[in-house]
């Protein structure tokens, strides 16, 4: 915590969280009072704990379920609150990942937005670690052309200098920034 209070003092307001409830240790008194802060969960969202993400969160960048899409809706709704969501799409077809299939990408966006009333904003990927990250941000960012949507959630401490030639919107660059997780 001692290492984000310089990063706020200095007017960054955009911060990623992998989980729920590290995330609400960390932020709930602190968003009490800089109400501008944006809190983003960018780590996989399960559906038990929908009810508190979505009363902490200002973004969800990993929606990669229809089950997980009617909770968000429901506790949205019943809440009133209109969090920023990205598709989660498993750019490399690779079973151990989540992710939305292209193959599924318009049918689930459909149902999202038209059914759900969702505020989809973007398309977020993990690109597989066993190839050129270019290959999957290239078809990212021509997803997201296609669909019309404006962000994209993609490159991490690794990556981040490629996903940024394919207009990422959105970097996930913690350890470059704080170090490697304890």
């Amino acid at each position: 915590m001692e290492n984000i209070l310089p990063l706020i003092s200095y007017g960054h307001i955009d911060y990623g969280e992998n989980k729920v409830q590290e995330a609400i240790d960390k932020w709930t008194e602190i968003k009490k009072d800089k109400s501008d802060l944006k809190i983003h969960m960018i780590g996989k969202l399960q559906t038990n704990k929908v009810k508190q993400a979505v009363k902490l969160f200002d973004y969800i960048h990993s929606l990669d379920s229809i089950k997980l899409a009617k909770k968000i809706s429901l506790e949205q709704n019943r809440i009133q609150k209109d969090i920023k969501m990205f598709i989660q799409i498993n750019i490399g077809n690779e079973i151990q990942k989540s992710g939305i299939e292209i193959e599924e990408l318009n049918n689930f966006y459909n149902t999202c937005v038209n059914d759900l009333n969702l505020n989809i904003i973007g398309l977020m990927c993990l690109p597989p670690a066993n190839i050129d990250p270019s290959v999957c941000f290239e078809k990212m960012e021509n997803l997201a052309k296609e669909m019309s949507l404006k962000e994209l959630s993609m490159g991490m401490s690794s990556d981040y200098l490629t996903a940024m030639k394919f207009k990422t919107s959105y970097l996930r660059i913690g350890s470059k920034i704080f170090g490697k997780r304890n």
